[in-house]
């Protein structure tokens, strides 16, 4: 049991464009986000090839700095779990922090 939802499998930080922040759900309502990680870009800053990377926020003062940086290019830092919890967010990725790139 607290290997399988409260071991921290890794950690680390994404650096993407905040594309979506939202706090959703039927009965337990929790903060969710996608980011978009670009790994190739033309030269008029356009991404060519990218990749979403969604997670979870259980923090409400962090869940208002988040919302306010939609559209914005951002650095999270995580903790993946091995699975979600239910009440705590939809990913197994919890962000603990974010910075302004």
């Amino acid at each position: 049991m607290y290997w399988k939802y409260f071991y921290t499998y890794s950690e680390g930080s994404r650096v993407g464009l905040l594309q979506k922040f939202s706090r959703k759900g039927t009965i337990f309502k929790t903060y969710e986000g996608e980011m978009i990680l670009s790994s190739v870009a033309s030269g008029s800053n356009v991404v060519l090839a990218s990749e979403k990377f969604l997670f979870s926020v259980t923090g409400k003062n962090l869940a208002k700095s988040l919302d306010s940086l939609q559209g914005r290019t951002i650095v999270v830092y995580y903790r993946q779990k091995n699975k979600a919890l239910i009440w705590k967010g939809d990913t197994p990725y919890y962000v603990d922090s974010v910075r302004m790139r």
